[in-house]
């Protein structure tokens, strides 16, 4: 079973993971990927989850304010031996929850078009791509997505 911890950038368990996240990004982006690791530091996140399986961390992501009622999705990260157990979908869905409960409107989020799993998730999640923001506008290699999070303000 897995369980989602709410925690922020001090978790030591968060902390851990992230660095096997870095790891992979820095295989997976190359040369690119001094220019995305000076927008993934950790420190200062206040809204991070850990997802645990028998006790043990096995995936993470965050979300910290964009602007005025848009939270971003970072360090999302799923361990290889977990995957497709439904980790990183349940951590996503959480972060959005607690963005709603936060009262913001809407989650955007960059991922690089080399991560064809993350893609995935996304769209799979009801994300929508969108023009790419901020200081990804020019990147040719990154994606960005953003979902509407009313859905959830109607709930409650």
């Amino acid at each position: 079973m897995i369980k989602l911890v709410r925690t922020n950038s001090d978790n030591i368990d968060f902390i851990e993971l992230v660095k096997y996240l870095d790891a992979d990004l820095a295989e997976r982006n190359g040369e690119k990927n001094s220019f995305f690791a000076q927008y993934n530091k950790i420190n200062m996140i206040k809204h991070a989850i850990v997802a645990y399986e028998d006790d043990r961390p096995v995936g993470c992501g965050a979300i910290k304010e964009y602007e005025p009622g848009v939270m971003e999705v970072k360090r999302m990260y799923t361990l290889p031996q977990s995957r497709g157990k439904g980790v990183a979908s349940k951590v996503l869905a959480e972060l959005e929850t607690w963005a709603s409960e936060l009262n913001y409107e809407k989650c955007i989020l960059e991922t690089g078009k080399m991560m064809p799993e993350a893609i995935a998730l996304y769209k799979k999640s009801g994300y929508k791509s969108i023009p790419n923001y901020g200081q990804y506008v020019e990147m040719e290699f990154s994606v960005c997505f953003e979902k509407n999070l009313e859905s959830f303000h109607l709930k409650s």
